[in-house]
């Protein structure tokens, strides 16, 4: 979907889900853009790297590896989701529309972005809370990072200052692009 505006990406039809969806993806989350219901078991089959962002941080200048990272790797099966979450520092206060409008006006984000949620504490996602069963981190600030292989099972965790272009990352994101199912 290279080329194209956060609004032709947004209103891009999702692709059917495979039958057999992990359980791990097995969650509904609304879109940021415009608030419509997606499904993740439309990425079975695909790398998944899960992040939880925030406009105001430190490590906002993050979504710029993001993107470079599924523009790279898309092709090959990759998806990065972004999570905007206001529960470090009140980094993202903003509503949906102004988080949409930053990401992909500041930074060009075309990866799936996700309503603002909760990650960390009672209140957090089913999605995160799954993580952080499966894998024991939590996330302790804005843009920690999990790798999810094809088969949908977390396989790596990455804390935020551990940036996306960094080769801890790729190699981890090289290994389960080239597992098969």
């Amino acid at each position: 979907m290279a080329g194209l505006s956060w609004a032709q990406v947004a209103s891009a039809p999702a692709a059917a889900a495979p039958s057999a969806c992990p359980a791990l993806l097995k969650h509904e989350f609304a879109r940021l853009q415009d608030d419509v219901p997606q499904n993740l078991c439309q990425y079975a089959g695909k790398v998944v790297l899960v992040v939880n962002t925030a406009s105001y941080c430190g490590f906002t200048r993050q979504y710029e590896g993001l993107e470079a990272l599924y523009a790279k790797y898309q092709s090959r099966g990759l998806v990065v989701l972004g999570f905007p979450s206001n529960d470090f520092g009140k980094q993202e206060p903003g509503s949906a529309k102004e988080i949409a409008d930053f990401c992909f006006n500041t930074y060009g984000v075309k990866f799936p972005m996700f309503a603002k949620t909760e990650v960390t504490g009672a209140k957090r996602n089913p999605l995160y809370a799954e993580l952080l069963q499966a894998t024991k981190a939590e996330p302790k600030w804005n843009f920690h990072k999990f790798l999810i292989d094809r088969s949908g099972k977390p396989v790596a965790s990455f804390v935020s200052n551990v940036e996306p272009e960094n080769v801890t990352i790729t190699t981890a994101i090289e290994k389960a692009l080239n597992q098969k199912l």
